[in-house]
């Protein structure tokens, strides 16, 4: 028999990657119960045929507990390498001369191979070159077709297809490899919500991602170039939600930059009104250990503050000895900080100044109006969950119950500050829509005898893109019959 779950106490959500630690439908569920509001999969790792059971276990849960459950396929990009040594490893030392060319040859202590041929084209003398997670840094001296000459400026072991990240200039390569490609043409198959696509770098690549996946689920930009940090509100307009992925992120920039990053690319995000993620080693000691360092708690908890939408764990939930105990911190910490009497007031030093539409002028008053009259809670009615996507830009103080009949709107909703979805059926009067929404605060428990809902729908009803209505309505006792 199915149950009705009930929408989270807190508003931030939480986005929990699986793995070969959590792949089975009994973790899943255990999750869920300690926290997860959305569940990621990681295409970097792993075959078609693993991820088929993951989906099927999510959606078997998501009828179990009657709650729309959001699911995120993470693109894994192309992935910038060396090639192999002769020896397997070298060690480069500081001030000396080291060559990457285009021979496949094993290399020494002197050259090696860089199969990228676009790297050649694109950089110039001077640009750094970063190895194996920016633990070694060459500066390029000289530039020829098939050949860079840097200076080794950071010197230490480095072994065979040891990644590159080339941090000062824009390399010309999509951002979607062919595995990418089948790997995304798979993901829309099996119902994907979301599309996480790595490595981008210009609004192209989302338009590209765009074209690709055709509406069937949306778009969500991980910036981690500085590339996509200097052209982040190009990207924002073309994506449906962006992901700060502090991993090469905190390669390619200098480790104290992150944070300033970090902070500008969740306000620009929520001034633009899209839903943001803050990612990558929120509480990596986790990963070996039960709980987490107090440093790696006040890093979830700022995220929180700034008002980012969603935070995430990776390897901690993926791969990890503590699973559930990590997810359940993560709940933990956000819900202190949403208690803290403090922070409505940091919530909003980020100002979310509405567009000139209808739409966004009633968001606005629907938040004004919630904290002037005191209401339980705002009711929103859409059919695409843009409706539903301003009111949360808001931020509301009040719970947010998003009602719509699309199912893939609904679980879209999932990475949303705030909201909780349920797939019901469309209404088509306004005396349906006053009833529906009283119904539904009452079974979601969001209200009691004497609260006061906000309502905001389109008219007319069932019309994507409507949203021209702001009604707000007293609960009486009568409502309570049947829902005791």
């Amino acid at each position: 028999m199915s149950i009705q779950f009930a929408p989270r106490s807190r508003k931030v959500r939480v986005l929990a990657t699986l793995g070969p630690a959590s792949g089975s439908l009994e973790m899943i569920r255990k999750l869920f119960m300690a926290g997860a509001d959305a569940f990621r999969i990681n295409m970097s790792h792993g075959a078609h045929a693993d991820k088929i059971p993951l989906v099927e276990a999510i959606r078997s849960l998501e009828k179990e507990l009657r709650r729309p459950t959001t699911i995120l396929f993470d693109l894994q990009g192309p992935k910038l390498r060396v090639g192999k040594f002769a020896d397997g490893k070298v060690v480069l030392e500081t001030g000396a001369t080291f060559v990457l060319d285009r021979d496949p040859t094993p290399g020494d202590a002197t050259r090696v191979e860089l199969p990228h041929k676009e790297i050649f084209a694109a950089l110039e003398v001077g640009a750094r070159l970063l190895l194996d997670d920016g633990k070694l840094v060459l500066r390029v001296s000289a530039v020829e077709a098939d050949r860079i000459e840097t200076i080794v400026e950071v010197g230490g072991p480095l072994s065979n297809s040891k990644g590159l990240n080339v941090p000062d200039v824009v390399v010309p390569m999509a951002a979607l490899t062919e595995k990418d490609r089948a790997d995304l043409s798979f993901a829309v198959e099996q119902g994907a919500d979301w599309i996480a696509l790595s490595f981008v770098q210009r609004p192209e690549d989302v338009a590209e991602a765009r074209r690709l996946i055709g509406g069937k689920a949306a778009v969500l930009a991980k910036i981690e170039k500085p590339a996509a940090v200097d052209r982040l509100e190009e990207i924002l307009e073309l994506a449906d939600a962006v992901m700060v992925a502090r991993g090469d992120l905190g390669v390619e920039l200098p480790p104290q930059q992150v944070p300033l990053v970090q902070k500008r690319i969740v306000a620009t995000a929520r001034r633009m009104g899209r839903p943001v993620v803050v990612a990558t080693q929120m509480l990596e000691s986790m990963i070996v250990a039960p709980s987490p360092t107090r440093a790696e708690v006040s890093d979830v908890a700022n995220a929180i503050y700034d008002g980012a939408d969603a935070v995430m764990l990776s390897a901690e939930s993926a791969a990890g000895a503590w699973p559930e105990e990590a997810v359940s911190m993560m709940d933990r910490i956000a819900v202190a900080v949403e208690n803290d009497p403090g922070y409505r007031a940091r919530l909003h030093f980020t100002e979310t100044l509405p567009d000139p539409t209808t739409a966004d002028a009633l968001s606005e008053a629907a938040r004004d109006i919630a904290d002037t009259i005191s209401a339980s809670a705002i009711i929103c009615f859409t059919s695409s969950g843009s409706s539903a996507r301003r009111i949360a830009r808001e931020r509301p103080a009040v719970p947010l119950l998003v009602l719509t009949p699309s199912l893939r709107a609904a679980r879209r909703i999932g990475l949303l500050w705030g909201a909780h979805a349920v797939h019901t059926k469309d209404v088509t009067s306004f005396e349906e829509m006053v009833g529906k929404a009283k119904r539904m605060a009452l079974r979601h428990k969001l209200s009691q005898a004497g609260d006061r809902l906000i309502m905001m729908a389109g008219v007319p009803f069932g019309t994507p893109g409507s949203t021209n209505m702001l009604h707000v309505q007293r609960l009486t006792g009568k409502e309570l019959e049947g829902h005791e």
